[in-house]
């Protein structure tokens, strides 16, 4: 089993505590876990020598891959379609749902198309924000205050900000674009931020949902020092929700995880406000540090850490063989 951490991302560096964390669990349930990072220049290593890839070996003597990779040019389908290319099993979902639930705009325009409740957002270009900052303002204007801007294809809350004030748009849009030339922005829920482990493939199950509660950080919400500071948050599961909110909230991750296309593992979150429940993101490869939801959440289901992870190389293997029983 090779797990892959690091990456071309601005989350190098969380990807390689969720590698970490991957490989000990791997090696508790039994599994034999290479180590393999992907330096910030994009280099394959093993043991800080570079490896080849190639169709048949596998991967540092690896037939299967653990892509503990956050972000573009890993989440986004890129690493998955390289997989495919040289025919090597992974765990998780496969290039169009990767690449999919990557681009938040794109996702939500899916979700839209089916009907699912979410919250009002627009989306920008950089060349239309550069080339009428007027007329981007009013677009976004619409949506009131406040506001979150995010970089439309990134993760683990990198480049984004709340704006409160008119004052703050425009320092907060030049933010995000500089990440990305694709930016969201999403009116401000007020209502609880609730999230919901998935894992399966065609027979998908849910977590118990959790509730987030924002102990630590400067925003005073779920931002990326919140995250991934020890207590800087705090996981309530079972969420503190009506039964009927906590069926809602469980069957629409499963809509969204099968109308995605995903496969393996996803963290679905939302917005609750008082009984409705709105849809917020799919995240395909979510994070697997000590302070991550995913495990927390079906580790509170019943199922332990280690026995979650020999079921996600399961996954992947049982995917990979019903996807080559086709000839394409």
């Amino acid at each position: 089993m090779a797990v892959l951490g690091g990456g071309r991302s601005s989350e190098h560096e969380v990807s390689l505590a969720s590698a970490a964390s991957i490989r000990e669990g791997l090696r508790q349930a039994g599994h034999e876990a290479v180590e393999i990072e992907i330096d910030r220049d994009g280099a394959w290593r093993r043991d800080g020598l570079p490896i080849t890839l190639a169709p048949g070996p596998g991967i540092g003597e690896a037939d299967v891959v653990f892509p503990a990779l956050h972000g573009p040019f890993g989440e986004d389908g890129t690493v998955q379609g390289l997989l495919e290319s040289i025919d090597i099993p992974y765990v998780g979902a496969g290039v169009l749902a990767s690449a999919l639930c990557m681009d938040k705009v794109m996702f939500k325009l899916l979700m839209e198309q089916a009907g699912l409740p979410q919250v009002d957002y627009r989306a920008l270009r950089v060349e239309a924000f550069q080339a009428d900052r007027a007329a981007a303002l009013d677009l976004v204007a619409e949506l009131g205050l406040p506001v979150f801007v995010k970089p439309a294809r990134l993760g683990s809350s990198v480049g984004i900000a709340r704006v409160a004030s008119a004052s703050e748009l425009v320092p907060a849009l030049e933010e995000a674009f500089a990440h990305d030339p694709l930016v969201i922005v999403e009116a401000a829920a007020v209502g609880m931020e609730a999230e919901c482990a998935v894992i399966g493939n065609h027979e998908p199950i849910a977590s118990e949902p959790g509730e987030i509660v924002v102990t630590a950080g400067r925003s005073g919400w779920y931002d990326y020092e919140a995250k991934y500071t020890p207590g800087g948050m705090e996981l309530t599961v079972p969420a503190r929700v009506s039964p009927d909110v906590c069926t809602r909230i469980q069957s629409l991750a499963l809509e969204v995880f099968r109308r995605v296309g995903c496969a393996g593992l996803a963290r679905v979150d939302f917005f609750v406000l008082g009984e409705q429940v709105l849809v917020n993101e799919l995240n395909t490869m979510p994070g697997f540090t000590s302070t991550s939801v995913f495990p927390a959440l079906f580790q509170a289901s019943g199922i332990p850490y280690p026995e979650l992870l020999d079921r996600l190389v399961r996954l992947g293997l049982e995917r990979y063989r019903a996807e080559r029983a086709h000839t394409y």
